[in-house]
């Protein structure tokens, strides 16, 4: 193993960019190693440029978390390195351009709920099991509004994000007796790659991605008597242009 068991890790999905590179940058300037896992190896290795991290103290783990068998894959790659996992990140998530329920392809509708739905719960099952073991963690998933404003042309995922919000609530009931930490972040529209360029959005409005970043590590400072169990950031100034 690189790591030392004295050492903090945090498991970050979606650590290439966005959100989940701006989480794993903050995470780093706290004094956490590492484990970035995405799909894209450039997009990696520059989230562990920005870090400043050695390797050892970074692992990369290319991988698609739509796969059956990659939360246990990604789970296994980080212990074997580290030894344990303190913070688990789950912020990996995918969507197509807004598509009418009815136009929605099998393949689309699975893969939405695998990587919004699926792996999340799994991995943050995974990351339970270790965590009450060792006696405390913090498990931060990263949701969306869609689950709370459930927009038209997004019906599959707004139903995969609101079932995160659920399962992190029930969760949490479970785990907080033994001293983990479990946390769902709802933010609203953040200036990501995941939005496409509209013309009917001001992006200098949209929440950044270092804002919920700044949540992320909130849960993390929290005393160990309190949990903040939901958080919702919504942009201070509504960013959608009249129509």
């Amino acid at each position: 193993m690189a790591g030392q068991k004295t050492e903090r890790v945090a498991l970050v999905t979606g650590a290439g960019r966005g959100i989940g590179r701006a989480t794993a940058l903050a995470l780093a300037r706290e004094g956490y190693a590492l484990c970035l896992a995405a799909r894209s190896l450039e997009e990696l290795e520059e989230t562990r440029r920005l870090s400043g991290l050695a390797p050892a103290r970074s692992l990369i783990v290319l991988i698609d978390l739509a796969g059956e068998e990659s939360p246990q894959d990604l789970f296994d790659a980080a212990l074997e390195h580290f030894g344990q996992i303190d913070v688990m990140v789950n912020n990996a998530g995918w969507a197509p351009p807004r598509t009418a329920l009815v136009k929605t392809s099998a393949a689309a509708q699975d893969r939405i709920l695998a990587v919004n739905l699926r792996a999340p719960i799994a991995l943050s099952r995974l990351a339970a099991a270790r965590m009450v073991k060792n006696g405390g963690g913090a498990i931060i998933n990263i949701a969306s509004a869609a689950a709370r404003n459930a927009p038209a042309g997004e019906a599959v995922y707004a139903a995969a994000k609101a079932g995160l919000v659920a399962f992190s609530r029930a969760a949490f009931a479970e785990l907080r007796s033994s001293g983990v930490k479990l946390t769902v972040i709802i933010p609203g529209l953040v200036d990501t790659a995941l939005i496409p360029p509209n013309k009917h959005l001001d992006r200098a409005l949209m929440l950044g991605a270092d804002d919920v970043a700044e949540a992320v590590m909130a849960v993390l400072r929290a005393p160990t008597r309190a949990c903040p169990v939901e958080i919702v950031l919504e942009p201070q100034r509504n960013p959608e242009r009249a129509r």
